[in-house]
């Protein structure tokens, strides 16, 4: 990109500043078209119908590894994400603190239970007592979920995770291939259409 805009620039010096003007014009929509023809092509086979509502909010990115970053369950064992790589996942980080994730969580239960075949795993992010998150999860009447912690936030920095709820879709590769910031129900038939969407190959 930087290259082309030199070239205009030189081109613009012989041949005056209108030239110039128009030309820097024409790379830019050469280039905002090929950025945009590759984001639709990420999109891969999820109809634009289905990104309504909350999925609005779903952003389709091109495909990058996920930190190898260690976790630990409730008995602070350890574990890592990596240890479901050949399936898809459903990354979810939230804290007891957290009301949205409060609304939010439930429906992530009733998704991995609606579809098997993914894993739904809910990531306590921060200082998070034990306690707390076993009296958290109580209360939202969750059965299904994988529950690790994230006590120091390293993963959630190292992936830019600014605030919470934010969801993660992790293909089997171990790649992050969407992320939705802000609460969302998951179980919605919407939801479930787009997740089956980015699973058909």
């Amino acid at each position: 990109m930087a290259l082309a805009f030199g070239l205009v620039g030189v081109l613009g010096g012989v041949m005056g500043a209108a030239f110039e003007g128009a030309m820097r014009k024409l790379v830019w929509l050469l280039y905002t078209g090929l950025l945009l023809g590759a984001n639709q092509a990420m999109a891969g086979a999820v109809d634009p119908v289905l990104l309504t509502g909350d999925m609005e909010k779903l952003v389709l990115e091109a495909p990058r590894a996920l930190p190898d970053v260690p976790l630990i369950d409730l008995a602070d064992a350890p574990h890592a994400l990596a240890h479901y790589k050949g399936k898809w996942l459903v990354v979810n980080f939230w804290a007891t603190w957290c009301m949205p994730c409060r609304t939010e969580m439930p429906s992530l239960d009733r998704l991995q239970t609606a579809l098997p075949q993914i894993a739904v795993v809910t990531l306590a992010t921060g200082p998070n007592p034990v306690p707390a998150i076993r009296r958290f999860l109580d209360e939202a009447a969750v059965k299904s979920l994988v529950v690790l912690r994230d006590p120091q936030a390293d993963l959630a920095h190292q992936m830019g995770v600014m605030g919470l709820p934010v969801t993660v879709i992790v293909s089997p590769d171990g790649m992050e291939v969407a992320r939705l910031i802000g609460g969302a129900e998951w179980d919605s038939d919407k939801a479930k259409a787009v997740l089956e969407a980015l699973m058909t190959p």
